[in-house]
C-alpha cells in the first residue's frame, strides 16, 4: 500500500473507533431507529416517512442479528465512506498530502460524528449529496457523459433513500444556469440519464401514487406540528455550530470557488450553496438537513489552503489548520455527543441551554435534548409488557396498541415472544395491523398525557379492566407512559380496528 493509502485506511479505522466509542450504555436505541428496523418485517418500495432503502438495510441488519453492533455499523459506514469520497474528491483536484489529511480530518471531527451515530437514512443521506457532487466535479473535469450516468444511480439511491436529495438538485439547477457551466443543459445525455433515475425510482413513484402520496401528507403534518417552531435564525446559527471547526476551511472553499483560477470550472458550486441554504431558510428546515452540503466544500478548501499554505513561513499554519477541528471536537465533546448520562446533562443544564441543545421540535426548552430523552425508558418498558403479557390467558391472542412508533418499535425489538407484535394508528404501524385475528386480550401502552381517562372510556367494553404499570425513568420522554389490560371483549374489537384504520388511512 502507498503512505496515502494507509492514511486513508487510518481515518476510516479511527473513524469507526469512534462511532463505538460514542455508545453509552445508559442509553436504549433512539425512537426512531426502532421504527426503521422493524420496516424489515415489513418490506415494501415505501413508507409513510421514508422511502425503501432503509428498510433493506434493517433486513440486512435482521439476517446478523439485529444487535447493537450492526445497528451502529452501518451509519459508521456510510460517515467512514463519505471520507473516502472526499479523499477521492481532493485527488481528482489535484490537492497534496496535507490537502488530503486536513480534508478527512474536518469531516472526521465534525457534526458527522453525531449524525453517525444514529441508525436512520441521514448518514447515507450526506454519503449520496457529497458522492453526487463528487460526479459532478468528474463530470467537469472530464467532460465525459458516464459521470453523467453515474450521477444518476448515486441519486436513484439518494432518492430511494431519503426524499431530500432533492433540495440538492432543486438548488443545483439554478446555481448551473448562472455560471458558465450551463452548456450541460444541452447535453443529449444529461436527459437520458435523467430518464434511467427516474426508472430507478419509478417503483416508489408508483408506491407513492397507489398509497395516495403518503410523503405529501407527511410533510404537511411536519411543517405543521416541528417546522413551525423552527427558526430561520436558529437555522444559521445551527450551521455555523454544525460546522465551528472547519470554519476557515470553508470559508477558503467559497473564496477559492470564486476567485482561484484552477477551480473556476467549479463556480456553480458556489452559487449552489447559497441557493440551496436559502431553499432551507424559506422552508424553515431543522438544521441537520443542510449537513450534507458541507463535505465536498471542504474538498475544496483543503485544495485550496494545500496550495497556499505550501511555501515560505504560511508552512508553519499547516499543523494549526489540522488541529484546529480536532481542538473544537475536543471542546464540544462533552456537550454535543451522547456520551454522557442523564445525569451529567442536568447538572450543566446552563451550558447545554446556551447552545440550544435543550430546545426540542415544539419549539421549547426541556430537562434534557430531545434526542436524549428520545433514547430513554423503552427496554423498561418493553419489559414491563412483557411482563404482564406473561400472566394472560389465551396469550397468542393478544392485541397491544400503542400511541406512538416508538412504543411498538421497542416492543416488538426487546420483546421476549417472538410472536408478539405491537402496532399503533401512528407512522407505518397503521398498515400492519392484523384485523383477522382474533382478540381476547388488549394491552393498551396510552402516554401520560391523555391517559387519565382511559379505564372509564374502555372498561364498558371488556369483562376486566386494569392499569398494570407504568414507565419510571423520570428522564425519559415516555415517563409515566401507562399499561393497560382489558380482557374478555364483549364487542366486535376487530370491526372496530378495521373502521379506525381506515379513517386513519383516509385522514393522514
Amino acid at each position: 500500500m502507498t503512505k496515502k493509502t494507509i492514511i486513508l485506511v487510518c481515518f476510516v479505522l479511527l473513524k469507526f473507533l469512534l462511532q463505538y466509542l460514542l455508545v453509552n450504555n445508559e442509553y436504549d436505541l433512539h425512537r426512531d431507529e426502532y421504527l426503521h428496523l422493524d420496516q424489515a418485517n415489513h418490506l415494501a418500495w415505501g413508507y409513510q416517512s421514508l422511502p425503501p432503502v432503509t428498510s433493506w438495510i434493517s433486513y440486512i441488519i435482521k439476517l446478523l442479528g439485529n444487535t447493537i453492533f450492526w445497528i451502529k455499523f452501518f451509519p459508521a459506514l456510510f460517515g467512514a465512506l463519505t471520507i473516502v469520497v472526499v479523499w477521492k474528491a481532493i485527488e481528482t483536484l489535484n490537492g497534496n498530502l496535507f490537502a488530503l489529511i486536513l480534508g478527512a480530518t474536518c469531516v472526521l471531527f465534525s457534526a458527522l460524528l453525531k449524525l453517525n451515530f444514529f441508525y436512520q437514512p441521514t448518514s447515507l443521506d450526506v454519503l449520496a449529496w457529497t458522492t453526487l457532487y463528487f460526479v459532478l466535479i468528474k463530470y467537469f473535469q472530464s467532460e465525459n457523459s458516464k459521470w453523467l450516468y453515474v450521477g444518476s444511480i448515486v441519486f436513484a439511491i439518494g432518492f430511494l433513500n431519503k426524499y431530500d436529495i432533492v433540495f440538492l438538485v432543486i438548488g443545483l439547477l439554478p446555481a448551473l444556469l448562472v455560471a458558465e457551466q450551463r452548456k450541460i443543459f444541452f447535453k443529449k445525455s444529461l436527459y437520458y440519464s435523467m430518464l434511467l433515475a427516474v426508472l430507478f425510482i419509478l417503483p416508489n413513484l408508483i408506491w407513492q401514487y397507489n398509497n395516495n402520496f403518503p410523503v405529501y401528507h407527511h410533510l404537511n403534518e411536519l411543517a405543521k406540528t416541528q417546522l413551525v417552531n423552527v427558526s430561520r435564525w436558529d437555522f444559521l446559527q445551527q450551521q455555523l455550530f454544525y460546522s465551528v471547526g472547519s470554519l476557515l476551511v470553508f470559508a477558503a472553499a467559497l473564496y477559492a470557488l470564486l476567485f482561484y483560477e484552477p477551480f473556476k470550472k467549479y463556480q456553480f458550486l458556489f452559487w449552489s450553496i447559497i441557493f440551496t441554504l436559502l431553499l432551507f431558510v424559506y422552508l424553515r428546515a431543522k438544521g441537520y438537513y443542510a449537513l450534507g452540503l458541507y463535505p465536498i466544500y471542504i474538498t475544496f478548501g483543503s485544495v485550496f489552503l494545500g496550495n497556499i499554505l505550501n511555501s515560505g513561513w504560511k508552512k508553519h499554519l499547516k499543523l494549526i489548520t489540522i488541529a484546529v477541528p480536532v481542538l473544537f471536537y475536543l471542546l464540544l465533546f462533552n456537550v454535543f455527543f451522547t456520551n454522557n448520562s442523564p445525569d451529567y446533562v442536568i447538572k450543566n443544564e446552563r451550558v447545554f441551554k446556551s447552545l440550544g441543545l435543550l430546545r426540542w421540535e415544539d419549539g421549547k426548552d426541556h430537562l434534557l435534548p430531545q434526542d436524549v430523552a428520545d433514547m430513554l425508558g423503552w427496554q423498561e418498558l418493553a419489559q414491563k409488557v412483557d411482563s404482564v403479557y406473561h400472566t394472560l390467558p389465551d396469550k397468542n391472542q393478544t392485541l397491544i396498541l400503542c400511541d406512538n412508533y416508538g412504543q411498538a418499535g421497542a416492543i416488538n425489538y426487546y420483546t421476549s415472544n417472538k410472536g408478539l407484535k405491537a402496532v399503533s394508528f401512528n407512522a407505518d404501524y397503521v398498515n400492519w395491523f392484523n384485523l383477522n385475528a382474533k382478540i381476547e386480550n388488549f394491552i393498551r401502552v396510552k402516554e401520560f398525557k391523555g391517559s387519565e381517562n382511559e379505564l372509564a372510556e374502555t372498561a364498558p367494553f371488556f369483562a376486566t379492566a386494569y392499569a398494570a404499570d407504568s414507565v419510571t425513568n423520570s428522564s425519559a420522554r415516555e415517563y409515566k407512559t401507562k399499561i393497560f389490560v382489558f380482557t374478555k371483549p364483549n364487542i366486535d374489537i376487530n370491526l372496530r380496528l378495521k373502521a379506525e384504520v381506515e379513517r386513519k388511512k383516509h385522514f393522514r
